[in-house]
């Protein structure tokens, strides 16, 4: 997840939300009803998840004194969503699958509400890509395809994990396999497929803008380029007429020391990184306007001494 705040799946799709009811006073629903409270109501979390973990060890015990009202499979389905939705409040996600995995041995083998929950809380924090191969191996289980919430993880699969994925090829190959005839009625399928060819409109065009955004990129450059050039010829010609009107007071001061001067002027008005590439031609355009400073103002004068 992008974030260290913890993830809720209580406000989450609806076929993805689980109702968690029980015989009241029935002592084998007791850790899931506890784990509730933790959950719910006290708000402690690590303590919903050691309850879960504790009452799915136990399940063996439990197992014999169920009755025909409350099957094992059930027990052990609520056991684990409420551990799934501790896990997310204590920003445990990304050991949810593997925790699942470790109650059920098989992906195969997790019920399709639990597969919807798995699917929802991946797609929540961004991490579609956990879930593609587990929920592609569950839906190409044949056991599963008689499941009431197979459509639901199908539907889930190929909305949130495949084409925003950009699998579109993917996905299409998906509506001709069986897990496409038996989730999906033949306007559905129609509509999934116009939904891809939306989706595949969209990348081409995405595509398409980003030579011109670099277009626009490189004209910006030379402009602002073009910019400081301008603003370094212009200040070079000022200092040029600035130094010839005082040509002559200057002839007592060290020659040196006047273009040292000049040097430093330059570097403070126009504030050139010399260490940056982008200065090079810059630096190489003040040293012939500085060259061609000290022929015109300097020159004469040490022909002058020369000549004396």
């Amino acid at each position: 997840m992008r974030s260290s705040s913890s993830v809720s799946l209580a406000g989450g799709r609806g076929s993805g939300s689980v109702r968690l009811s029980s015989p009241p006073g029935c002592p084998v629903t007791a850790p899931v009803d506890a784990a509730l409270e933790y959950l719910m109501v006290k708000k402690d979390f690590h303590a919903a998840l050691d309850t879960c973990e504790k009452g799915l060890e136990n399940l063996g015990y439990f197992a014999e004194q169920e009755d025909s009202s409350f099957k094992y499979a059930e027990l052990k389905a609520a056991l684990t969503i409420v551990g799934i939705q501790a896990l997310a409040e204590l920003n445990q996600w990304r050991g949810v699958l593997s925790w699942v995995l470790q109650q059920y041995g098989e992906t195969e083998k997790i019920p399709a509400k639990i597969i919807q929950m798995c699917i929802l809380l991946y797609v929540k924090v961004g991490e579609w890509a956990v879930m593609k191969d587990p929920v592609c191996d569950w839906l190409h289980c044949s056991g599963n395809m008689s499941q009431s919430g197979f459509s639901s993880v199908a539907e889930l699969y190929f909305l949130h994990i495949l084409v925003p994925m950009g699998h579109t090829a993917e996905a299409l190959e998906m509506l001709e396999t069986d897990v496409g005839r038996v989730a999906f009625t033949d306007e559905q399928r129609q509509a999934a497929r116009s939904l891809v060819d939306i989706q595949n409109e969209k990348n081409a065009t995405s595509s398409s803008t980003n030579p011109e955004s670099v277009g626009v990129t490189t004209t910006t450059s030379a402009s602002k380029q073009d910019k400081l050039s301008q603003r370094l010829t212009s200040i070079m010609r000022l200092l040029y007429r600035g130094l010839s009107v005082a040509s002559v007071r200057i002839r007592s001061i060290s020659l040196r020391r006047v273009f040292l001067a000049l040097i430093l002027l330059y570097l403070l008005l126009v504030r050139i990184d010399p260490a940056l590439p982008s200065a090079f031609p810059w630096l190489l355009h003040l040293h012939g306007l500085l060259q061609q400073t000290w022929n015109t103002m300097f020159g004469p004068y040490f022909k002058a001494n020369s000549r004396s």
